[in-house]
Formats: C-alpha cells, structure tokens, sequence
C-alpha cells in the first residue's frame, strides 16, 4: 500500500498538501485536489485510519469478549452486534474465550474464570479500544469485569453485579408467561413443566411467567407437575412419563432440546403431539421447525440483544455522564406457533 509521502511525490506536492487535502483542510487549489485525488485513486491509497484515530483517542473500536462461540446462543448475539457497530462505523475486536470447551457448562465456577477474563480487557485496553461488550453464553449474575476500567463495559445475555454496568437480558418471564396463556387458550387447564436446571436463571425466570399465566387464568399451581431436567434431550425423554401418568393434556418443556426428547418418548408411548397431547418449547433452535409436527416455541431474541448492546455501548461513549441509560434492559421474545398443540374441548 502507498504511503502519503509517495502520494505527495506523485502529485507534486508536499506531505502537508496532500494530508490537508485527504483531510478537507487547507487552501489548496481546485486543480491540485483534483490532481491529488487523481493519484490517490490510481495508486489506491487508503489513509491509516488506525494512525489518525489514535491521536484523536478514538479508534472507533469495541471489544467484544464472548464466553464460547460454539454455544448456540452467541453467534446471533455477536451478529446482532456487528450490525449496529457497522451502522456507527465502528469496527469490533472479538476474543473467543472458548470457555465451555476448557472448563465445561460450569466454566463460570472455575477459580481461573475471573483472571482469563481481566487478562483479555487488559488485551484489549492496550489495543485502545473505547469499550467492550462482555456476551456470557447463559444468563447469570456476572462479577468477572475488573473494577474502575477506563472505559464503559456493557454485559450480554447476562446480569451485571454493579450497577453502572448496563445489563442487556432477554424477557424469559414474559416469553413463558405468553406461551403458557396460548396453551390455555387452546383449551388446556392441566400443563406440565419439564424445567431447566434449579439454579438456573432461565428456569426460574420461566417458571415465574408459567405460574403467572395460570393465576391470571384463574388455575391453580400445582408444584407436582413440576419436574427438574438438565437441558439435554435425554432429560425431556427421562421426565415425560411423570407428567403423562399424572394426565397432563400439555407440556411446556422450557427448552426445545427437552421437548425433542419429549417426542421421542410421547411417540413410544403411541400419544400424537399436537392430537393427543400437546407440546411446547423454548428457545426457537432450527431442529424445532422440523420435529413432526413442527414444534410451538418461543424465539430468544439473540440478534436483538446483541444489536441493543451496541446501541447501549455507543450511546454511553456519546454520553460519558451515563444520562439516560438504565441498569438492566430486558429484550421481548418472540413466539413461533406451529402444529403442536391441539384445540381442547371438554
């Protein structure tokens, strides 16, 4: 790539003519810019916008540190971040912390978790970035971001333990509440839960939405229609005959992995979803189109959660005195309705 000083020999002109010219300064003439921009095109000149932004201090640049990339969640968050950081022309420096590989799904216990992470911000300070966007790869209190960074810190998918970290997170509460109030209008009164892991902030988020649809319906909560999976398949499998031998007419499985394991097991039994019983999951995962018949779900809003994350982190650079920008905000799901669940009729 040319440099300025060739671009100036080239047009026979001095450095500071041709660095005035590419930055709209200066008195030059109407035929030596045009003579300038001329050369600039041939040699295919590109300004160090990298250079120049450093002696402003704006580099335009966010940090993106993900958890782990092969969690299904965090490439539409890391996509939905791109795009509006694309819109403000700001680039983003993505680190893969690949925790999940290193550590499994309880990554977040491990006692190296906090050190891997301050290491990758001090990475990223040195590479002058403005702010950085933490996208943890499931929802939980978050305390791994260092304390006075010099610049703003948003987290993703996740809860922030300090307050002047903004928290980006997705409504599980309403999601299910919707969910289970479709459920009801169709006819079914007596719905069974196969839930996420207890600890979880999924589960317990989800499980609140179901017990307030039922109040509004004027239905009882039953905790024995309750049971307790760990997100894989082989749970939704596991758990399906306690809630059939206890004559549930639906089933909300609080993610779509569960409920394909529900149809596996719904299937043995010779029960038809979407006929006999009816079945609902969470999450909106590709497989849940082509479950047979296609699976009735709640979409997470991934791509929205990373796009207001960078919309959270460029308003907080445009405004340094955070006016304006609230503690936590939740991004609203989105329901799929398919053939799986049947119109009751008493």
């Amino acid at each position: 790539m040319p440099t300025i000083k060739e671009i100036a020999k080239a047009s026979g002109v001095s450095v500071a003519t041709v660095s005035n010219i590419i930055n709209n300064k200066g008195r030059a003439g109407e035929k030596t810019k045009k003579r300038v921009q001329q050369v600039i095109d041939e040699m295919n000149y590109m300004p160090n916008c990298i250079a120049k932004n450093l002696k402003t201090k704006n580099t335009k640049s966010i940090g993106v540190i993900a958890e782990d990339m092969t969690v299904f969640a965090l490439p539409d968050i890391i996509d939905g971040i791109t795009e509006y950081c694309e819109k403000e022309d700001y680039q983003i420096l993505l680190v893969n912390l690949r925790l999940y590989k290193k550590f499994s799904d309880t990554y977040y216990r491990n006692e190296n978790h906090k050190e891997i992470v301050h290491k990758q911000i001090n990475k990223l300070l040195s590479k002058q970035v403005e702010g950085v966007i933490y996208v943890a790869a499931h929802e939980r209190l978050n305390d791994v971001i260092p304390k006075e960074l010099p610049i703003p810190v948003v987290v993703a998918y996740s809860f922030s333990n300090r307050p002047e970290i903004p928290s980006i997170a997705v409504n599980d509460s309403d999601g299910a509440e919707k969910l289970i109030k479709y459920v009801l209008s169709c006819g079914h009164k007596k719905i069974g839960v196969i839930a996420g892991k207890k600890e979880s902030m999924h589960t317990q988020a989800r499980l609140e939405g179901y017990q307030r649809a039922l109040f509004e319906g004027n239905i009882l909560y039953d905790p024995n229609l309750i049971v307790y999976g760990d997100w894989e398949r082989k749970s939704g499998y596991r758990n399906t005959d306690t809630l059939v031998e206890k004559k549930v007419t639906a089933i909300f499985c609080m993610n779509d992995i569960m409920a394909g394991g529900t149809y596996d097991r719904l299937r043995e039994l010779n029960l038809k979803v979407g006929e006999d019983i009816a079945v609902v999951g969470f999450d909106n995962r590709e497989m849940a189109g082509f479950e047979n018949p296609p699976l009735t779900t709640m979409g997470l809003p991934l791509h929205d959660i990373g796009y207001s994350s960078s919309e959270v982190i460029i308003r907080l650079l445009s405004n340094k005195k955070q006016e304006d920008v609230k503690e936590t905000y939740y991004v609203e799901c989105i329901p799929f309705i398919r053939e799986s669940v049947n119109t009751r009729k008493e």
